[in-house]
């Protein structure tokens, strides 16, 4: 069973979907560790480090995602988490933005897969167990 590390990040305190996102994740046979609202790149970190994760997906609603997000990847890589999976999801960018253009600084950001507002949680479960060899 691999473990994912889930999250709000930054000063969003959107907690419902975190929540379902735990449940689901728990349902398909993941471990999971949900660290909550208002939790910052560190603590995302820490989290992984501390339980093996494989995976770190952090959620945004508030629309800051793409600061709060910035240098995810390269601090993922100086902790010695450079095998880690990130993903990333909701309403990541302040605005309307076309969401092809969104997915493609995020993924320049070294996320490996960013999920717009809506995206059902079982599309990005199918994504997280092929990523992670689970299928």
């Amino acid at each position: 069973m691999h473990t994912v590390v889930i999250g709000v990040i930054g000063a969003d305190v959107h907690a419902v979907g975190i929540r379902i996102i735990e449940h689901v994740l728990r349902k398909h046979g993941f471990n999971v560790v949900n660290i909550g609202v208002l939790s910052s790149q560190e603590d995302f970190i820490n989290a992984a480090i501390e339980t093996n994760a494989k995976a770190i997906l952090v959620s945004s609603l508030y629309g800051h995602g793409e600061m709060d997000c910035k240098y995810m990847k390269e601090n993922c890589e100086e902790a010695g988490l450079s095998h880690v999976k990130l993903y990333v999801g909701g309403n990541i960018v302040v605005g309307k933005q076309d969401f092809k253009d969104v997915e493609q600084r995020f993924k320049k950001m070294g996320f490996d897969r960013v999920y717009p507002p809506g995206t059902d949680i079982e599309e990005a479960v199918e994504h997280i167990k092929e990523d992670l060899n689970t299928a």
